[in-house]
C-alpha cells in the first residue's frame, strides 16, 4: 500500500511561531542568554533545520565567553540542556490547546488509515515535541498507527535528503509508492532529493519560497465545512476541488516522479 509522510512544524500545525518561538525565547530568559527573537528574525531562524542548531546560531564568540562557555564541550552541554528545556517547554503549549491542527490533516490521515495507507512523520524537531503535535492533531488512536523519524536519527538535517531515505528505508516502500506534505522549501529540497512526490501546504513563514518540483502547492490541505484548499501551483492537473482529497493523492501518484535531486546541507 501507499505511504504518506507529514513534516511536522507547519504541516500538522501552525507551530513555529505560536509554539517553538515563544518556547525558544522562554528558554534563552530561564538560562540568562540575552536573546530574545522577534517575529521577523524567526523567519529567518526557521530556515535552519534542528532546534538545536538555530540554537547554535546566535553563539557569537562575544556570547559563548559571556555565558563562560569555555570550548566546544561547554557549548555542546549548554545547547543539549537548553534544548531539553525547549522541548519542554514547547510540549507544554501543544497540550494546551494554543496551536489547532491545520484544515484537512485528521480528516486526511482518517481516510489514509481507513484506505490502508502506511503513516508516518518525518521532522527535524525533537521526536517528543514531533509525538505531541501528532497526537493533538489527530487524536490518540490514529497517532499510534504513525511511524515517526525524527530530531537526530539522521546526521544531515533537511534540506538533506536523509530523514527521507531513512523513512523509505524503516517503511520498506519504494519512492514511486510515496507521496510527502511539506510546508518549507528546505523540506521540499529534502523530499525532491528523495526522489519522492510533494504536496506543500504553505504556511505564514514560507509562503514566498521557491517551491520548484512540487507536485501540488496549495494554502491548506482544506476542509469540507472550513477552511478551502487555495491553489497555488498545480503543475499535474489535479485540481482539488476546495480540498485536497486521499484521491487527489492517488492522482499525484500515477504522475511522473520527480528526479532524485541532489541538495548541499546548509551550514547553521
Amino acid at each position: 500500500m501507499p505511504a504518506l509522510i507529514f513534516d511536522c512544524d507547519g504541516v500538522l500545525a501552525d507551530t513555529e511561531q505560536y509554539g517553538h518561538l515563544p518556547a525558544f525565547n522562554r528558554t534563552f530568559a530561564d538560562f540568562d542568554v540575552p536573546v530574545q527573537w522577534s517575529v521577523e528574525e524567526y523567519a529567518e531562524k526557521v530556515k535552519i533545520g534542528g532546534g538545536k542548531e538555530r540554537m547554535r546560531s546566535i553563539l557569537t564568540p562575544d556570547l559563548t565567553d559571556s555565558l563562560g562557555l569555555q570550548d566546544d564541550d561547554a557549548v555542546d552541554a549548554a545547547i543539549l540542556s537548553w534544548h531539553k528545556r525547549k522541548t519542554e517547554v514547547y510540549k507544554g503549549l501543544v497540550e494546551s490547546g494554543v496551536m489547532p491542527a491545520r484544515p484537512g490533516i485528521a480528516r486526511i490521515v482518517q481516510e489514509a488509515h481507513d484506505a490502508g495507507w502506511t503513516l508516518a512523520v518525518a521532522s527535524t524537531s525533537a521526536e517528543p515535541a514531533v509525538r505531541a503535535v501528532l497526537t493533538h492533531a489527530v487524536g490518540e488512536s490514529l497517532a499510534e498507527h504513525f511511524a515517526v523519524f525524527a530530531g537526530d536519527v539522521v546526521p544531515a538535517k533537511k534540506p538533506a535528503p536523509d530523514i527521507y531515505l531513512l523513512a523509505l528505508q524503516e517503511l520498506g516502500v519504494s519512492a514511486d509508492d510515496a507521496i510527502v506534505v511539506e510546508d518549507s522549501s528546505n523540506g521540499l529540497r529534502a523530499a525532491l532529493g528523495a526522489g519522492l512526490r510533494t504536496v506543500v501546504t504553505v504556511s505564514g513563514f514560507t509562503r514566498e519560497e521557491d517551491f520548484t518540483g512540487a507536485s501540488l502547492v496549495v494554502g491548506s490541505l482544506g476542509d469540507p465545512d472550513g477552511e478551502q484548499a487555495e491553489v497555488l501551483a498545480d503543475p499535474h492537473d489535479a485540481h482539488p476541488s476546495g480540498v485536497v482529497t486521499l484521491a487527489t493523492l492517488q492522482a499525484l501518484l500515477a504522475a511522473p516522479a520527480p528526479s532524485p535531486q541532489t541538495t548541499e546541507t546548509e551550514t547553521p
